[in-house]
């Protein structure tokens, strides 16, 4: 027997004491990622923070569809969050058991609750598990009781007594600083949060800081308020029991879909929106009975679909991505539900309004033209990239894709996308090989605005780039949870940085819809001397750390990424990585942005570049070590 089978052989003692039972708190904070996905600092929309605040919000959406109080209110100050809702209130003698008796709760056997969200008593649980400080008070019919607790210990809690408070429940939590460091609530991540309730509950208002969110046109308001291109004709807004759903198309790539279950974004989508999908293609081929192929049909789609199922099945505790296969325990399958719903009434309104029907019918045959154009380079240029990925030196790829890793470890995979050998070289040789790759550009990309796809296929670069990300058909397929353009802070590594942006929304835009796209932010200084290092993204951090670390420091200005030697980058792409997440607002309008920023209107872009110059001061410090 050889060295290495042998290792195999030794024995390691299995015996009572190895065998342990955590209480609930102990499990959820040993195993946050169980309840609540990543755990994150707040930088992305789908960390932790959210998933604590979303948690506690079901039970008050769950309340007011159930026709219990028509608003809440939301505060977050100094990390503090405070939810406040006016529905029943939970029962005062179940105030503690709600809030911390795991698999406890009100939804398992109750007809009222047939359509929540939060079926499994976990998430408040989960909430306070996870908070240093947790409070809940209830108050109902003149009556509350208040619980304090503290990393899920009580430390108060009161007897029921009179109140004259409104009914409902009031939720106050300080997420842990030990499991979420450093963590901000950023406004932007949980408006869109709230936005989402709202749209999914006309007639709700959430009150946020001051600041309240209402819709009255559901998610109709939806694809106004996500949408960046303007509409080709107008929104197809169609509701009927437990299901409502909105399409429309614009002039860009790609598909673009909102899935929602009993009020929960599902942001990975799943059986209902697979269905949506077929659905509509299907009755649209139909209904002009050309012939056509669905990739056409959907080209530039934009769409949401929100459904009620009783009981959903979902493929993580995180809720996001429905798993269920039919409506109810008794009713019909997703597919036949929906399938039934869009035949009937989407072929209804095709039929009725003709001059939507006619744009829809011009949009499909130029995606056609287009698809028709394209299909003798797509072939040869699919095969080429298939065999320049088998050895590409241009990608490093990570070891959970050499190895066909599936699920959860591809929502923690990365690539950096860096241009040069030296940049490229040190990324390389500082990441963690299991989960991060890298994509080595050649030069300054192509600027694709104004171009049709045709050039993602000509272009070996981009071809490549596409190929490695497998999102040709779509994001269903891609590769990397987080895609990082990591650049030199300089004129030239800012204008990659555009390019590739450029690339992504002129294509791919769901891929920077979806916060999947990011910039890495590297050093600009190391400010140290014999007892300390620090590193500095800015002046003003170098000036802190100077005045931090006494007289005369060694100081040294990082002109690119390569300077970086791998050991003193390894800090700056594992846990103390700083990402600045690329996002668009509706008001950022793809198509006039690019042409303002990388079209050829060459005297209003030098204008508003003189209008808005800023001359950077030299240094102080002029012996900076280059």
């Amino acid at each position: 027997m050889n060295e290495f089978n042998s290792s195999f052989q030794v024995q390691t003692a299995y015996v009572d004491d190895d065998v342990i039972t955590l209480e609930w708190k102990e499990h959820i904070r040993l195993r946050p990622g169980m309840y609540i996905g990543k755990l994150g600092d707040g930088t992305s929309a789908d960390d932790g923070i959210y998933v604590l605040l979303k948690e506690v919000l079901d039970n008050s959406i769950d309340e007011y569809m159930m026709g219990y109080g028509k608003s809440i209110s939301v505060s977050i100050r100094d990390g503090e969050v405070t939810v406040r809702d006016y529905g029943r209130g939970v029962p005062l003698n179940k105030v503690v058991d709600v809030s911390s008796r795991m698999n406890t709760g009100a939804k398992y056997d109750s007809k009222a609750f047939k359509k929540s969200v939060g079926l499994n008593g976990v998430g408040i649980k989960a909430a306070n598990a996870l908070s240093r400080y947790f409070r809940i008070a209830s108050f109902r019919e003149k009556e509350s009781k208040e619980v304090e607790y503290e990393r899920a210990d009580i430390v108060r809690q009161t007897e029921i007594v009179e109140t004259s408070e409104k009914n409902g429940t009031l939720v106050s939590f300080i997420p842990d600083n030990e499991i979420f460091i450093n963590y901000a609530y950023q406004d932007e991540y949980v408006e869109n949060l709230l936005k989402n309730y709202v749209f999914l509950n006309t007639g709700l208002t959430i009150n946020y800081n001051g600041k309240p969110f209402h819709s009255k046109n559901g998610l109709a308001d939806l694809l106004n308020e996500r949408m960046t291109t303007e509409p080709l004709y107008p929104v197809i807004h169609l509701k009927g029991d437990d299901i409502e759903v909105v399409i429309t198309h614009g002039n860009q790539y790609g598909e673009e879909y909102y899935s929602f279950v009993n009020g929960q974004y599902t942001t990975q989508g799943g059986t209902h929106l697979s269905a949506f999908r077929e659905s509509v293609s299907r009755v649209i081929k139909e209904y002009f009975n050309k012939g056509f192929e669905y990739s056409d049909i959907r080209s530039g789609i934009v769409g949401a679909i929100s459904i009620k199922v009783v009981e959903p099945v979902f493929e993580s505790q995180t809720k996001t991505k429905l798993g269920s296969k039919d409506i109810a325990p008794d009713g019909p399958s997703i597919s036949k539900f929906i399938g039934d719903f869009i035949k009937k009434e989407l072929d209804n309104y095709l039929h009725i309004n003709s001059s939507t029907s006619d744009v829809l019918l011009r949009k499909i045959m130029e995606s056609e033209k287009e698809r028709k154009a394209i299909a003798g380079i797509t072939k040869l240029a699919r095969e080429r990239a298939k065999k320049a990925n088998l050895h590409n030196k241009k990608l490093r790829d990570c070891r959970i894709h050499l190895n066909d890793a599936k699920g959860d470890d591809r929502e923690n995979a990365s690539i950096f996308i860096t241009e040069g050998d030296s940049a490229s070289g040190s990324i390389t040789k500082s990441r963690d090989p299991n989960l991060q790759a890298v994509f080595s550009l050649r030069g300054k990309p192509l600027n694709c605005f104004g171009l049709t796809k045709k050039v993602v296929y000509e272009n070996e670069e981009f071809n490549l780039l596409q190929a490695a990300l497998n999102i040709e058909d779509g994001l269903e397929g891609l590769r990397y949870n987080k895609v990082i353009i990591a650049t030199d802070a300089d004129v030239d590594g800012m204008h990659i940085r555009l390019l590739l942006i450029t690339f992504f929304l002129q294509f791919f835009p769901d891929l920077i819809k979806r916060n999947h796209v990011f910039i890495l932010q590297t050093p600009l200084f190391r400010v140290r001397n014999k007892q300390k290092t620090i590193y500095c993204y800015s002046e003003e951090e170098r000036q802190k750390a100077i005045k931090e670390l006494g007289k005369n420091p060694e100081i040294t200005r990082f002109k690119g990424l390569g300077e970086i030697s791998p050991d003193e980058f390894k800090h700056f792409i594992s846990g103390d990585i700083r990402l600045d997440p690329v996002s668009i607002k509706k008001e950022d309008l793809i198509k006039e942005m690019l042409e303002f920023y990388m079209g050829k209107n060459t005297m209003d872009r030098q204008n508003f570049i003189i209008r808005n110059l800023v001359v950077e001061e030299d240094f102080e410090n002029a012996d900076l070590a280059s």
